[in-house]
């Protein structure tokens, strides 16, 4: 995050890119070692030919919100892991330290969103944003917050490139007459987690979410293969939202 910050202050075009695509790209090239200068001239073959979307600039208050929003779902994770250590403990000492353990992580918890909430009603575009998104039903404060420092680019693109962003755009596993099962890959995991425990809530009380859950329930779709739908069609009703 340094290195690309300074580069972008200095008014250099980045692009950070998966390691995997360009070494996938190198082997598809014939060049199986590895050195340097071999790195070097990948790269800059790989950049000419694949067109990666440069890195916009982000200010100091974004970068802030990224933070404290990474930093909130560190701690829920820690949070889960607590509670089902607490579950699997006989003990009374042990599970009174566990408990100790959680208390402290609401608290940390509770102010981080305070801190959150304070940071986006402090930006005008921010609050706007944060008004729009959770005035779609199944979605709230984490989500929102989630978006808006994860997705920025959301209500800018067309709802194939944002379901590409967040890696819920399916590919296609044809050959020939074989029509295998497509799959997403990729994006942003950190939006996608936000997205699917928003989508679980909007099955259950956003009206056209569940209608659309239901129609797929009806022909007989895995549920995971729904979920993901539901996660897609959300984030496109965000995304419509949004541009307006």
């Amino acid at each position: 995050q340094l290195l690309t910050g300074a580069c972008i202050e200095a008014n250099l075009q980045v692009c950070l890119v998966n390691p995997r695509q360009v070494r996938d790209f190198a082997r598809g090239m014939g060049w199986l070692a590895k050195t340097d200068r071999l790195d070097a001239k990948v790269l800059a073959l790989f950049g000419q030919h694949a067109q990666p979307r440069p890195l916009e600039k982000s200010s100091a208050k974004h970068q802030e919100l990224e933070q404290l929003v990474t930093r909130r779902r560190q701690l829920t994770a820690v949070q889960t892991a607590e509670k089902n250590r607490r579950d699997q403990t006989t003990s009374k000492l042990a599970r009174k330290s566990i408990d100790v353990v959680l208390a402290t992580i609401r608290k940390q918890i509770a102010k981080l969103d305070a801190e959150i909430a304070r940071l986006i009603q402090s930006d005008d575009s921010w609050r706007n944003a944060d008004r729009i998104i959770k005035s779609v039903p199944g979605v709230g404060d984490v989500t929102s917050a989630a978006l808006i420092a994860g997705l920025p680019e959301l209500g800018r693109f067309n709802r194939q490139a944002a379901a590409s962003l967040v890696g819920l755009a399916p590919f296609n596993h044809d050959s020939g007459r074989k029509r295998g099962q497509r799959s997403i890959w990729g994006g942003r995991k950190n939006v996608r987690t936000a997205l699917y425990m928003a989508a679980l809530t909007a099955m259950r009380c956003n009206p056209y979410i569940k209608a659309f859950s239901d129609r797929l329930k009806r022909s007989a779709k895995k549920f995971k293969v729904g979920l993901t739908a539901c996660m897609r069609k959300l984030l496109t009703i965000l995304n419509k939202k949004k541009k307006k």
